[in-house]
């Protein structure tokens, strides 16, 4: 697990925070949507605490996370001193972590492929707790980087929902670092419509204006907010 980082007392993040809030604002504006449309996930992975606490001082509520085992390790306490938190499993889900996942998390960002889904089916089962559902797409076709290719997405969602009795809430993609992101936003969307999936989680720090004017209702943001690893 990375070392996590951590910052003064004096801490200068829920100015970080309130200018993040601002630029979302100022998008859903511009985009004609209400801001209560668009969830702000602070992606806090590899930050301990110390830097957490102000940023849930400052009125955030919801927090993405990469790692089910760095989450579990700071969480279970921090969710019981705040009540109301919700965290988003934003990384990579190994079937091997779905029954910690399952218990800790409140939505899971990359379901993409059949194995998770069926360990999650199981857990969501015995657990009898639903986290709120994303299927990764790798829009950018990207071979080192986890999700669905967009031509397979239908049948993957309809396996999802009819073989495994998951409930999707959405749609999530990251795209590649060097093309422009707005295609693959609004090529997210296509599929999440035709799909009758109301959730979009796309948009990171540099381009979550551009994700909210197409849809986004999920925006993950970490180094706008809590700085540089």
């Amino acid at each position: 697990m990375t070392a996590e980082n951590t910052v003064p007392v004096t801490s200068p993040l829920p100015n970080a925070l309130a200018a993040v809030e601002q630029d979302i604002a100022r998008a859903c504006k511009e985009a004609r949507r209400e801001r209560a449309a668009v969830t702000l996930i602070a992606v806090s992975k590899t930050f301990g605490a110390e830097a957490i606490e102000p940023v849930i001082a400052a009125g955030q509520r919801a927090f993405g996370e990469n790692r089910v085992q760095e989450a579990k390790a700071k969480w279970p306490a921090l969710m019981s001193a705040h009540p109301g938190l919700a965290l988003h499993l934003i990384g990579p889900l190994q079937s091997n972590k779905a029954k910690e996942a399952v218990a800790l998390f409140d939505a899971i960002h990359s379901v993409d492929r059949p194995s998770i889904c069926e360990a999650l089916s199981k857990e969501i089962d015995r657990q009898q707790r639903t986290p709120q559902l994303f299927v990764q797409l790798n829009t950018g076709e990207e071979p080192q980087k986890a999700g669905i290719a967009p031509a397979e997405a239908d049948a993957f969602i309809a396996r999802c929902r009819d073989q495994y009795g998951l409930k999707i809430s959405g749609l999530m993609c990251i795209p590649p670092v060097d093309e422009a992101p707005a295609p693959h936003f609004a090529l997210t969307a296509k599929i999440a419509a035709r799909n009758g999936l109301q959730n979009l989680s796309m948009g990171m720090s540099a381009d979550f204006a551009i994700a909210i004017a197409l849809g986004a209702t999920h925006v993950r943001v970490g180094s706008a907010i809590f700085g540089a690893r």
